[in-house]
């Protein structure tokens, strides 16, 4: 049995990480973690989610409670990750995490982590989303130059980062497919007398709305057709549910940087 703590847990995306702890009957919950000064410290998390009480309180400090997991989960954001991730790193714990929106030096940061403790690093832990990353690719390579390429991505009014990151990869995946440099062919968003469309660029669209989860379309315009890959998700329980399976998985394997498709077998 797998021990999970998770930060954050006093969130709504931390509701749908401990209720998909108790759900895995590979995982157990151990540790529950929350911002400093929050009402709710001290708080049975078991009654945060609607359940009976579970033992479990809500502390806000992670070193503190780092004897108690084996596997830290973080959604949070990239500053606070750093944070977690240089707790994880003395304690000898492994770590899930799936805030976006990194730096440079921050992703390298998580990089230099991963020789020392196992990492699952993705931008999106839905395994329906990293199906679509292969398909894309394999799109990508069977329709090469001869068809334009945009992402088109939709989320919650409350996202802070733009493009998603789950878009960023999309992009990625289908640079390195079609051979190109993301940095150089990358237009996020059109204004303006832009001039005709330069045949190698990939675009972005973001959208920004209501309670939109999480929607990304990479579309495929040739002459007289149109290919569409599209993801929709109706629920953050989708990643939830994703990231603690890969919590069950990371607690087994070695130091060293891992993403989706290493825990769902689709790594080449």
């Amino acid at each position: 049995m797998t021990r999970i703590g998770i930060v954050g847990a006093a969130g709504r995306m931390g509701g749908n990480l401990v209720q998909a702890t108790l759900n895995n009957e590979a995982t157990e919950l151990a540790a529950a973690v929350d911002r400093p000064g929050s009402s709710l410290i001290g708080s049975d998390v078991g009654e945060l989610v609607g359940g009976g009480r579970m033992g479990v309180a809500l502390t806000a400090d992670l070193a503190a409670a780092a004897a108690d997991f084996d596997v830290l989960i973080d959604f949070t954001l990239p500053d606070a990750t750093e944070e977690n991730l240089k707790v994880c790193r003395e304690a000898g714990r492994a770590i899930v995490i799936g805030t976006t929106g990194h730096s440079p030096e921050q992703r390298q940061r998580i990089e230099d982590a991963a020789r020392q403790i196992p990492v699952v690093f993705a931008p999106n832990y839905s395994a329906g989303v990293n199906l679509s990353l292969r398909l894309i690719e394999l799109a990508a390579r069977a329709l090469g130059d001869d068809f334009d390429v945009e992402v088109i991505e939709a989320h919650h009014r409350h996202k802070v980062d733009a493009p998603s990151g789950t878009a960023m990869q999309m992009g990625k995946v289908l640079a390195g497919a079609l051979e190109r440099d993301l940095d150089e062919c990358a237009v996020y968003g059109r204004e303006g007398h832009t001039g005709e469309r330069d045949r190698r660029t990939i675009g972005f669209e973001t959208i920004r709305g209501g309670d939109i989860v999480g929607e990304h379309t990479v579309m495929f315009a040739g002459l007289g057709e149109r290919i569409e890959i599209t993801h929709r998700a109706s629920s953050r329980m989708t990643f939830a549910s994703g990231a603690v399976r890969a919590a069950a998985w990371v607690a087994q394997r070695p130091a060293g940087l891992y993403d989706m498709t290493h825990v769902l077998g689709l790594a080449s």
